[in-house]
């Protein structure tokens, strides 16, 4: 007997509702389904008192009435999606998913080296994928995460890309989420699982975009698996309607010698909630965690990093930058997490953030929990404002206010965009970011501020 707790009801009605059409799947996914329903209804969703939820209400979300949707309950046209800044990128392989289901349609898979498979994963359910079904819900917690477990209770599909040992891929794996917003509130549970062999290389961009200005809720899972020696560059990049919901969970677990390059990056929603998790499981693995999030009216980003240094010798850089204007919020909660045997690590994390305006607000704490005593670590952040004699300085030399502070600020998030290795993507976001910018509320007197 499952004891609902407030907010749940709803959710749990979807659930019984899609048991019914999901039926004929192998027993392993409907026995992941439940592990995820039991594990939500115990946990209900996060409190105003829960630590890891302090800054974040999300009765918004728990209160409002999301609609799962049906693949023919939207329609979608290549020519809409041309108009999204990464869609149009030159990749080969890309796979779109519309309301959080795979669409065929929009979908086109290239020419793919021996040993890489890339498809969505509901038409894995109906067999008897156990190669899949033995990592698909083992990083991610389902006991810590409620929003994790609600994910794993509703999982319909997502992407699956596996890289076998030694492969290196020439060009970025597209992967694209479309909520439409303009009907009914919908809710979506994106899930996909990333596994990269011994040596190989790839990149992969997850792009979370809205077709409308509606409201909707995205919960997402992405879980990776990086293998021994394997080098792999992801990008996620947040840019739905400001009037949706994204809460998403990136869980990555990392094999000796092994580096990963993580950006996120949260341009939209009106409530956006990202935790990036990543477990150095062996000597020598090296992970950097870059993120930029812009927020303007009333806006509010959570990021929560943990970085898990569970074996010895191994490196870890994390950088995260914010830019606030107008009444919005940001919260940055990262934790580095060195455990007894992990001598000889070297970690550093750092949270920048810049204030446009004097009603933007940032709670931010970087943490260190070290329990090993041969290490360098450090971390810090800082909030402020734009520098008046850098603004005076450009102005003296003929440029607007309002150029000058663009200039400024984008400066302030360079740093994030010279870490990315594919300029064409670099160049689309840095062309979104000024776009973001041109919205943001700068009430602050910058000529006469004290």
């Amino acid at each position: 007997m499952i004891n609902i707790k407030e907010g749940q009801k709803a959710y749990l009605e979807q659930f019984a509702q899609l048991a019914k059409v999901t039926a004929g799947e192998g027993a392993w996914v409907r026995a992941l389904r439940q592990r995820g329903l039991e594990q939500f209804a115990a946990l209900g969703f996060p409190p105003p008192r829960d630590e890891n939820w302090k800054y974040t209400d999300v009765t918004q979300i728990t209160k409002a009435v999301f609609q799962t949707a049906a693949k023919t309950d939207a329609v979608v046209t290549r020519e809409a999606l041309a108009r999204e800044e990464l869609t149009t990128l030159q990749c080969d392989t890309r796979l779109v998913f519309v309301n959080g289901l795979f669409s065929e349609q929009l979908s086109s898979i290239g020419e793919l080296p021996t040993g890489v498979k890339v498809t969505n994963l509901a038409q894995l359910f109906t067999g008897q994928e156990q190669a899949i079904g033995c990592h698909l819900g083992r990083y991610a917690s389902l006991e810590e995460n409620p929003f994790v477990a609600l994910n794993t209770a509703m999982l319909q599909d997502g992407a699956l890309v596996e890289v076998a040992p030694g492969c290196r891929l020439e060009e970025p794996i597209l992967i694209v989420f479309v909520a439409t917003a303009d009907g009914a509130p919908v809710i979506s549970y994106p899930r996909n699982l990333y596994r990269f062999g011994a040596e190989s290389r790839a990149t992969i961009i997850e792009s979370y975009l809205s077709l409308g200005e509606g409201s909707h809720f995205t919960n997402a899972v992405s879980e990776l698996v990086v293998e021994e020696g394997a080098v792999i560059e992801h990008y996620k990049l947040q840019h739905e309607s400001e009037q949706a919901f994204h809460i998403a969970t990136l869980q990555a677990t990392q094999a000796r010698d092994s580096r990963l390059l993580a950006h996120n990056i949260s341009f939209g929603g009106a409530i956006t909630r990202n935790d990036i998790n990543v477990v150095l499981d062996a000597e020598g693995a090296e992970c950097d965690l870059g993120g930029l999030f812009v927020a303007t009216g009333c806006q509010h980003v959570d990021n929560h990093t943990m970085i898990d240094h569970a074996q010895p010798n191994c490196n870890s850089r994390e950088l995260y930058k914010g830019i606030l204007g107008d009444q919005s919020v940001g919260v940055f909660n990262g934790k580095i997490l060195v455990r007894q045997d992990a001598q000889k690590t070297n970690a550093s994390q750092r949270n920048n953030n810049l204030l446009l305006s004097e009603d933007a607000t940032i709670n931010t704490k970087p943490q260190l929990e070290i329990y090993a005593d041969d290490v360098r670590c450090k971390h810090g952040a800082t909030a402020g404002q734009i520098n008046a004699e850098a603004l005076f300085y450009m102005r003296s030399r003929g440029i607007t206010k309002e150029a000058a502070l663009d200039l400024l600020t984008y400066g302030f998030a360079g740093e994030l965009f010279d870490a990315m290795t594919w300029v064409t993507v670099r160049s689309r976001l840095e062309q979104m970011l000024y776009r973001k910018l041109s919205k943001t509320g700068r009430r602050i007197d910058h000529e006469n501020r004290e």
